[in-house]
């Protein structure tokens, strides 16, 4: 006999889920007067011919997650601050600066979450959902690495979208038909 657990990986993320799920979708250049940490997913409804299977926005085309001020170095965090205002202000300044994308064909969903369970919960999203932007073009969520990572190499992300300043100024070793031909073969096992 098999006892139901609760707290197995699966019956975590499937809750997580369905708890999600039940948030309400926003225009992403729309998104205000959001507070706490927590996660939150993009949805594309575009025309960008490399997305049109998820151009419906249903399937996420992005998870990340927002953490408070002071928890990376395990300081006392404050769970009123915006961080998820500050994370989607953050994705909608990349995505007007991309060369090929509109801000105005994202959308985005989001939870508040206590600060324990926030890189669980990303994780459980990425899971589910397998966004083209985390586990295809990965470089979306990148922050500008500053003057001593000028020798880093320009993301998959930034090469299929390009614009933002900081990453044109990284190596481009990364061609766009390498990134379109990353995209068919992610496209084949979804």
């Amino acid at each position: 006999m098999m006892l139901y657990d609760p707290l197995t990986y699966d019956n975590l993320m499937a809750g997580l889920v369905v708890h999600f799920e039940k948030q309400p979708k926003e225009l992403l250049s729309g998104a205000s007067g959001i507070e706490g940490p927590g996660v939150y997913a993009l949805y594309y409804s575009g025309a960008h011919s490399a997305y049109e299977l998820i151009a419906n926005g249903e399937t996420p085309i992005y998870v990340g997650k927002a953490v408070p001020p002071g928890s990376r170095k395990g300081d006392a965090v404050d769970v009123e601050a915006p961080a998820l205002q500050r994370r989607l202000n953050e994705h909608t300044k990349s995505i007007e600066q991309a060369a090929n994308l509109k801000v105005d064909d994202f959308w985005c969903r989001r939870l508040a979450i206590q600060p324990v369970w926030i890189t669980l919960a990303e994780r459980f999203l990425i899971d589910r959902f397998r966004p083209v932007w985390n586990v295809c073009l990965d470089g979306f969520g990148d922050h500008d690495s500053g003057r001593g990572r000028l020798n880093s190499e320009r993301s998959w992300w930034d090469t299929l979208h390009p614009g933002r300043a900081w990453a044109s100024k990284l190596q481009a070793v990364k061609t766009q038909a390498g990134a379109e031909e990353r995209l068919r073969a992610f496209w084949e096992t979804v």
